[in-house]
């Protein structure tokens, strides 16, 4: 472990910001394999299961729209608000008990996936402020380290909690998880400065002038071109017709990317991208 990587530990805000931020990604991480054996188990069908990770990815459409939320407001606060009606969405799978109910997990999910986004943008520009620059690299590579070896447990977790206690149990620990992530960021000590004033102009605007600055920067261009492209290709992997889940207590295979965040995860890290909520 390097000098640098010590310091890191050290530094206040940024041990607040890496709890935050691995509490909360291992319990959507859980939540969302036990989501979807969850739907095969209550439906039987295949085809639900998968929709559980189209509810989760379609928010990401929505990225430019979403994100300018966090150029408007002072990122701490809207992180913690963010986290805590994450939390009060996620008690609504605890009404889930037939198939009938099933709708709400995919629209708790898709709620779920919009904070996501939002709390994406945020994070990435709460960095800026909370932690210092000679730290910077070293604590990106740990939150990246981190959450990868997070994604080994947190899947097997979930699954685990649904065989044994049932799917209300895993979503009580993701709602748990994102009240953990909301204190973390609350108690990190940082000067936001002002967000800047609006200037009247529709967000397509705002939208416009980012591609411009893409096409003007090459570099930057390609590695956005290259890491949409991934993730595409990925999510279509993810939503072949012939994958499957079993259902606890069957003899069937098992849970396969459809019904797993790993496809999701593996597209963002391959991509250089943070997986978190």
């Amino acid at each position: 472990m390097s000098w640098n990587t010590l310091k890191v530990f050290r530094d206040r805000n940024a041990r607040l910001y890496l709890g935050g931020v691995i509490v909360s990604g291992f319990g959507d991480s859980a939540m969302a394999l036990a989501a979807g054996i969850w739907v095969k188990t209550l439906t039987g069908s295949s085809s639900l299961a998968a929709l559980v990770g189209f509810c989760m990815w379609l928010p990401a459409f929505a990225g430019p729209v979403i994100g300018t939320v966090a150029d408007r407001v002072r990122r701490r606060p809207l992180l913690v608000a963010t986290n805590l009606t994450l939390a009060v969405v996620m008690t609504a799978p605890l009404f889930v008990r037939s198939q009938e109910q099933v709708w709400l997990l995919f629209a708790v999910l898709t709620l779920v996936g919009t904070g996501m986004v939002l709390t994406d943008a945020a994070e990435t520009a709460l960095v800026a402020a909370a932690v210092p620059d000679e730290l910077r690299g070293d604590f990106n590579g740990l939150v990246l380290t981190a959450l990868e070896g997070m994604k080994l447990l947190a899947p097997l977790a979930g699954a685990s909690l649904f065989t044994s206690f049932g799917g209300r149990t895993v979503a009580l620990l993701d709602a748990a998880s994102f009240v953990l992530a909301a204190a973390a960021f609350r108690l990190i000590r940082v000067r936001e400065a002002s967000p800047a004033p609006r200037t009247g102009r529709v967000w397509t605007a705002g939208t416009a002038e980012g591609a411009r600055y893409l096409r003007r920067h090459p570099a930057l261009r390609s590695l956005v071109i290259t890491s949409g492209t991934t993730m595409m290709l990925a999510s279509a992997s993810a939503a072949r017709p012939r994958t499957r889940c079993s259902t606890p207590g069957s003899t069937g295979p098992r849970p396969s990317r459809a019904c797993s965040p790993r496809s999701r995860d593996s597209a963002r890290s391959s991509a250089g991208w943070r997986p978190v909520r």
